[in-house]
């Protein structure tokens, strides 16, 4: 009864601890990345996806996915942290205590989200503060902040977060920290923050973005008007209201007011390629006012023949050139830039992770129904992109499996030969049975009822146990684990009453099964052998 009680003990357990682990860490992951995901097919892996383009077909076909809970759009960004200075306390040789300033610096990767963004799991995980605020119209510059990177650079609730990111030129922005989580998944809590998905769009220089300037020296007395244009592929195109060319800029006369338009876009090989094929193109404004109504070639200029600009603002944009008939005024309107049109992907989540496999086809089937137009669109599911942690969560299943084998084996062999004991002990009684008339089989069956009690009251007291230590662990989180190895900070606990069950019957059946075998040995036994006479 005792050796049933183990194994129905250690079954359980393993089955809850096993499945809990699984859930999980699948939980968790799930949390930060969805468990499909939507990118280009020119991405290497989620945190290093190339953009695409978001558009509303994309999201129609998205939500009309059977299976789709809810979707969002999602930015990665690269980016190194920077704490402020801060006082520590170090122990001398001499055993005195001192103190010295310090400057913490971390890598990680900033995650970029919409306000719809869909905060259940952080939200559950929350330790201090609160959760970002996003809209659509301003850039907001509140980020949230796992507990590990908190504590690695010193960070509190409401402290400004130093961080650099690596474009073109290195940018430096602060961040307002509002809140700050634990997930106990340290992989991801090390070097994942969250923030507004627009300041990846400008981070990641995405798009293009283009404005006119006026350089400082002229050009046989004329001011040259050129293009300044960032991202795309670099192949640029300019269109100065007669269609694209490959002129940057041009030489001008200022006479009278007017308006200078520019639409920039890149292309591959053809210049007159269309424009849908391409970086979404990006429109900027010069607007020029003159104090005269004759042309200008008399620009005053510096020493360094330089013309002399006045700004007339701190950003630069607007400023006045002196000429000897008068001043003439710029205003710069940089175009808004295409930025905002492009995202590292979309996250999707489902209604059941039993769907997961179920979803992925139908969206992969939906968007080359599409035929050429997105051909670039790729759809991969969490177990693609966290392959080695999905193998190694589906290797636990062969351990479950190994366990409960060796602890049935265990049941059974003690079981029987509880039954082998037990009869050989009774080999009087079986003989009288024989001699009163009593058939093998109706013998058999006494044995095989007292070997069913046994087994029952084994399981009986092994369910008592078993979901007891389960629960306790359950409620109390007694037993914990380090989160830089097992992805958790406290061993998981999952029940399932369906698990239960196939349990207890699978114990129950096997056990039955394997007394039929022993109780052969009372075909075996004679009343003449058997049967002692005082």
């Amino acid at each position: 009864m005792i050796s049933i009680s183990l194994a129905v003990v250690v079954n359980l357990l393993t089955i809850a601890v096993v499945k809990g682990f699984q859930r999980e860490v699948r939980t968790k992951i799930s949390g930060f990345t969805a468990p499909i995901f939507i990118t280009s097919q020119q991405s290497e892996s989620v945190f290093e996806a190339s953009p695409i383009v978001k558009t509303d077909k994309i999201d129609e076909l998205i939500s009309g996915t059977k299976g789709v809970k809810s979707f969002s759009k999602v930015a990665y960004k690269p980016v190194l942290l920077q704490s402020d200075k801060f006082l520590q306390k170090i122990k001398l040789s001499s055993g005195k205590d001192s103190t010295s300033s310090r400057q913490e610096i971390q890598g990680g990767i900033f995650k970029g989200v919409e306000n719809t963004y869909d905060w259940t799991f952080l939200k559950k995980h929350l330790i201090g503060g609160r959760l970002p605020k996003f809209n659509d119209q301003t850039l907001s510059n509140e980020v949230i902040v796992s507990q590990t990177l908190a504590r690695n650079l010193n960070l509190k609730v409401g402290n400004k977060l130093t961080s650099f990111f690596v474009n073109k030129s290195p940018l430096k922005r602060k961040f307002l920290v509002v809140g700050v989580y634990n997930t106990g998944l340290e992989e991801f809590d090390s070097k994942l923050i969250l923030g507004d998905l627009k300041q990846v769009q400008r981070l990641n220089d995405w798009g293009i973005k283009s404005s006119i300037l006026v350089d400082d020296t002229l050009s046989e007395g004329a001011l040259i008007i050129r293009a300044d244009v960032r991202g795309g592929n670099g192949n640029y195109r300019y269109d100065w209201g007669q269609g694209f060319e490959n002129y940057e800029g041009f030489t001008y006369f200022p006479y009278k007011d007017t308006v200078i338009r520019l639409v920039t876009s890149d292309y591959w090989m053809d210049i007159r390629e269309d424009v849908t094929k391409t970086t979404i193109p990006d429109t900027t404004y010069l607007k020029i006012d003159c104090s005269y109504d004759h042309y200008a070639d008399n620009f005053i200029v510096s020493d360094y023949g330089e013309v002399q600009k006045t700004f007339l603002n701190s950003t630069g944009t607007k400023y006045k050139i002196k000429t000897e008939l008068g001043d003439v005024f710029f205003e710069t309107i940089a175009g808004k830039g295409s930025g905002e049109n492009y995202i590292s992907g979309y996250e999707v989540l489902i209604n059941e992770w039993n769907l997961l496999d179920e979803v992925k086809i139908d969206l992969k089937k939906a968007f080359l129904s599409r035929g050429e137009q997105w051909i670039d669109i790729k759809v991969t599911s969490i177990i693609d992109n966290q392959n080695e942690v999905f193998l190694w969560l589906s290797f636990l299943d062969v351990n479950v499996a190994i366990i409960i084998v060796l602890m049935l084996l265990i049941g059974v062999i003690n079981i029987c030969s509880a039954l082998l004991v037990l009869i050989l002990l009774k080999g009087s009684f079986v003989g009288i049975l024989k001699a009163m008339g009593a058939t093998d089989w109706s013998i058999r069956k006494i044995f095989l009822y007292q070997g069913a009690n046994i087994v029952l009251k084994g399981l009986f007291w092994g369910n008592l146990f078993g979901i007891s230590i389960a629960l306790v662990q359950y409620y109390f989180e007694i037993l914990k684990l380090d989160p830089s190895v097992y992805y958790l900070d406290k061993v998981p606990i999952s029940l399932d009453l369906s698990e239960l069950v196939w349990v207890n019957l699978g114990t129950v059946v096997v056990c039955i099964v394997s007394l039929i075998l022993p109780s052969f040995i009372i075909t075996k036994i004679t009343p003449s052998k058997t049967i002692k006479f005082n």
